[in-house]
């Protein structure tokens, strides 16, 4: 890590995402929190990352050291860099919304909690539209639409997600299969997938293990994978051959799926358009 401090915050991304395997353990998790909560490094005392990181506050100067940068404070500059550029983030957004419905007597009523998710998701669904990676849905859609059989797996909170997939690529005609473990068959299912295929897989914290063992043995058998998850480290984006990154609203300790479906929607359009594309293309 002797290169020079990456000046924009997409090169400290980068960096961070390219070096992330090579740093200690202590560092790893300090990664994973400022890629995760970039605002946060951007506001936030040394001392209050530190704990919500889980580390000490000596480890946050460390990390910055071990990108080139001479302290903590240099570092924040290129977080802040990025916060002046986004004019009113998701995550400012939604904290923003928190401080208000404190302050609401009527925030804890059934009509209070249902506004509260409704304002929350709208928000996550503007962040979607805004920060999802274009270029990895477009390639994504590709990679899906050309296989023999699109395989779906996710489990707990990201089951309904590859679910409803199932239900709306059968709508389009496409050979899709929904790798569910019924009777705990998973790894008998998983063992039908072939290099041809596509797997797709949807997978949040704390990442179903189940998930990863099936992104694994698709790996080993050379088929593409296409994830859906929450986070560029998160233990399933490793493997992945494209990676999309989604944040779902979270409330009262409970995560919203309505960014993830909305993007399975619109990936399962983008995939019939696809195979309508080349329907179209074929000699009559």
């Amino acid at each position: 890590m002797t290169e020079e401090a990456p000046e924009t915050p997409s090169e400290l991304q980068r960096r961070i995402l390219a070096e992330y395997k090579n740093l200690s353990k202590r560092l790893q998790q300090i990664a994973q929190f400022a890629v995760d909560h970039p605002n946060d490094m951007a506001l936030e005392t040394t001392a209050v990352i530190a704990d919500r990181a889980g580390v000490q506050p000596s480890a946050i100067i460390r990390f910055a050291k071990a990108f080139g940068y001479s302290g903590f404070s240099e570092l924040q500059r290129v977080y802040q860099t990025r916060l002046a550029e986004t004019a009113s983030s998701y995550s400012e957004r939604l904290r923003r919304l928190r401080r208000e419905e404190e302050n609401d007597t009527q925030a804890l009523t059934p009509h209070g909690v249902l506004r509260q998710f409704c304002q929350a998701n709208r928000m996550a669904l503007d962040h979607l539209a805004d920060e999802i990676d274009a270029d990895g849905l477009a390639e994504a859609a590709r990679v899906m639409a050309g296989a023999e059989c699109i395989y779906l797996c996710g489990h707990r909170r990201s089951f309904p997600v590859v679910t409803y997939m199932a239900y709306a690529l059968s709508q389009i005609q496409a050979n899709a299969c929904l790798l569910d473990g019924l009777g705990g068959m998973l790894a008998q299912q998983t063992a039908r997938v072939r290099p041809d295929d596509v797997l797709f897989a949807v997978s949040f914290h704390p990442y179903a293990e189940e998930t990863a063992e099936t992104i694994r043995h698709a790996t080993e058998q050379g088929t593409p994978v296409v994830v859906l998850t929450d986070s560029p480290l998160s233990p399933v984006a490793a493997h992945a051959t494209v990676c999309l990154e989604v944040h779902d609203a979270e409330l009262h300790n409970f995560r919203s799926l309505t960014a993830s479906m909305c993007l399975a929607q619109a990936l399962t359009v983008a995939i019939g358009l696809a195979l309508d594309g080349r329907t179209d293309e074929r000699p009559s």
